[in-house]
């Protein structure tokens, strides 16, 4: 599991599919749930004929990253931090990788020299999050659940900048979130990092995996007599049983079809949609103006703005975070729209100045890549119990993992990968009951 020190993704094949091609086992989707769930069976199973089909032209899923030439080092476009990094089971997989972890705290708690979020605010704010948290706590105990947004104080200055931190989190708005579900979340410790890209590590961790790449799976039908159907542009796979791993969205929006249909599980993607949050990343022409990595709220008294990590690992770059209805909004307007946005909201608090310092990198489009079209779920008030019934599986022959069905981990990586290994051990005992 030792990848040259420059992989950037697993090893995959792209060619047709016959519809003699039969396998044990087949995934869809070669995210953090599929290579975890393939890695597993073959471990345990290694006789067992497993095929991963992937849509995307790149294992990995939400965890992606790139090396622009500009800066010559790793930037993560998805997921960028191991959460509950003492606990993480990635902290374990990307050092046996030989993957650099990176220990320095997040430094998402500090506004740098306090520039428009004096000492006296800061402090306010704090106080009126750990009220907020605390009114959760309370009620989560609730037999009625209800938007977290009903447990904001009217009035607060702060809700703003909680609705802003909630798109960051979760992707949408405290109106949107469900308090039972945001109460089962258990991931807490340390937030550290890949410095080597978190997405280098989930496509390290898959290579040598039977993957087929461009290969987006459209129709199951599993109402057949035999071996499940899956139904590709490329040609029909047949399987014994099958992991699906695709995002919610995709299901709810017809990216992938059942046929005898399931309307129970569609029922749980619409109720478990994906939030969006976006990134966009500014190269710095002049980096040694500004700290490694420090922070800034663009606007702490909007739910409209951007957090921004000033030169993470020291490297010429500014990566800016949009949530939520913002993160929707800039995306429908464009890339420029994004780096504009985040000039604007940096130049006001570093001075007209730092614009000639700055250009725009990279823009990230998460909603709109179609074989994800958002970035994690998150549950509506009232669907706290959906994630259970998508991730219960069907006929002892369909199997659903990522990490929408996680039941405390959700929008993780970490989430993600613990889905995989539950819906592969589900597949190795319906495969061999008696072990």
């Amino acid at each position: 599991m030792n990848p040259p020190p420059g992989h950037d993704r697993a090893p995959g094949r792209r060619r047709d599919l016959s519809t003699s091609e039969t396998a044990d086992v087949a995934i869809v989707g070669a995210g953090a749930a599929g290579l975890a769930a393939a890695r597993r069976l073959s471990e345990r199973r290694p006789e067992l004929r497993i095929r991963v089909l992937e849509a995307a032209e790149r294992t990995g899923g939400r965890a992606h990253t790139i090396v622009p030439p500009a800066i010559g080092a790793p930037l993560d476009l998805g997921c960028g931090w191991l959460h509950g990094a003492e606990s993480n089971p990635w902290l374990p997989i990307a050092e046996a990788l030989g993957l650099r972890v990176d220990r320095t705290p997040a430094p998402w708690d500090v506004q740098y020299r306090d520039l428009g979020f004096p000492p006296e605010d800061q402090t306010a704010y704090a106080a009126a999050a750990e009220a907020f948290a605390a009114r959760q706590a309370a009620a989560a105990r609730d037999p009625v659940d209800r938007p977290l947004a009903a447990l904001l104080e009217p009035g607060n200055p702060w809700n703003p900048l909680l609705d802003a931190v909630s798109g960051y989190v979760s992707g949408a708005e405290l109106a949107d979130l469900s308090l039972h579900d945001s109460a089962r979340y258990r991931v807490h410790g340390s937030d550290w990092r890949v410095a080597d890209g978190y997405g280098r590590a989930v496509a390290a961790y898959g290579a040598g995996l039977p993957v087929t790449l461009g290969t987006p799976v459209t129709r199951i039908d599993h109402g057949v007599a035999g071996p499940v159907r899956l139904e590709t542009p490329r040609g029909t796979l047949q399987a014994g049983a099958v992991i699906v791993t695709v995002s919610t969205n995709v299901l709810a929006e017809g990216g992938l079809r059942f046929a005898p249909a399931l309307p129970d599980k569609i029922a749980a993607a619409q109720d478990l949609p994906l939030g969006l949050a976006n990134k966009v990343f500014l190269h710095l022409a002049a980096p040694e103006a500004l700290p490694a990595d420090g922070h800034l709220i663009g606007n702490p008294r909007s739910a409209r703005t951007g957090a921004y990590h000033l030169r993470p690992f020291g490297r010429p770059v500014i990566e800016g975070y949009f949530g939520g209805a913002l993160a929707r909004d800039l995306e429908r307007a464009g890339d420029a729209a994004a780096a504009a946005f985040a000039l604007d909201e940096l130049a006001g608090l570093l001075g007209a100045a730092f614009r000639r310092r700055a250009s725009g990198l990279t823009v990230t489009r998460w909603g709109r890549d179609p074989s994800v079209r958002g970035s994690y779920a998150y549950a509506r008030p009232g669907a706290a119990g959906q994630r259970a019934i998508l991730a219960t599986p069907v006929e002892g022959r369909l199997f659903f993992a990522g990490e929408a069905t996680s039941p405390d981990a959700f929008t993780t990586v970490r989430g993600a990968y613990e889905s995989g290994l539950r819906a592969a051990d589900e597949v190795l005992s319906a495969l061999d009951p008696a072990r």
